[in-house]
């Protein structure tokens, strides 16, 4: 029985003293803040949004690519020879006049807002393009800012160290100058050491025997 409670004495003299000693949790320097933008891919977005136009825009859009190739000069080279010959009477004047009325009436007034509506739906690849890369710079500033704001932060905990570094020496006695002092001469010892070890190391060359000349 004596043997128990002694024991158990033990135990709660034991206790207390683990408790005494709480654990502290480092906490970060800087917390990074992320910028809420994800990058998209254009060319992708640009062909969804193609896809999920109407029947007439994708017309817009053929017309004023197929306008814009050198098969469609040749076509209104030709129609401009064959006004050319139908003037000088060559052919019939109703040609004549049928080439004017296609090439001033009929295809300016059709292919003229055509075009444009096909330049703006082409163009909105542009439009996204300009906004990916505002909002890429954007993001990339952020990042930039967040870094220079943790080097910040370190610079400040590091001058924290330092001054308590500073603080403990000269509690002890002891100076920068006597730390600096005592720094460079092991250095020196250090630097002598090595010169000696490579010096050792080397081998010894031996001179070409008389024989062998």
């Amino acid at each position: 029985m004596q043997g128990e409670t002694t024991s158990d004495s033990v135990k709660t003299e034991i206790v207390p003293q683990t408790k005494a000693h709480p654990h502290h949790h480092a906490s970060p320097l800087f917390d990074h803040e992320h910028h809420p933008y994800q990058p998209r891919n254009v060319n992708l977005l640009h062909e969804a949004e193609q896809k999920a136009t109407g029947v007439n825009t994708r017309i817009a859009v053929g017309l004023t690519k197929t306008v814009g190739t050198m098969w469609t000069a040749y076509t209104f080279g030709a129609l401009a020879v064959v006004g050319l010959m139908a003037i000088i009477g060559l052919l019939s004047p109703i040609v004549a006049l049928l080439v004017v009325w296609i090439s001033q009436t009929f295809l300016q007034l059709t292919l003229l807002p055509i075009i444009m509506v096909g330049q703006n739906v082409l163009g909105r690849k542009s439009e996204l393009q300009a906004d990916e890369q505002f909002n890429t710079t954007m993001s990339s500033y952020n990042d930039i800012e967040q870094v220079m704001q943790h080097l910040s932060a370190q610079d400040a905990e590091l001058l924290r160290h330092t001054r308590m570094l500073i603080h403990l020496l000269e509690k002890n006695g002891i100076s920068l100058q006597q730390l600096e002092a005592e720094v460079s001469s092991s250095s020196h010892l250090a630097d002598g050491f090595a010169q000696s070890q490579s010096a050792t190391d080397v081998p010894a060359t031996s001179a070409p025997d008389e024989s062998e000349k």
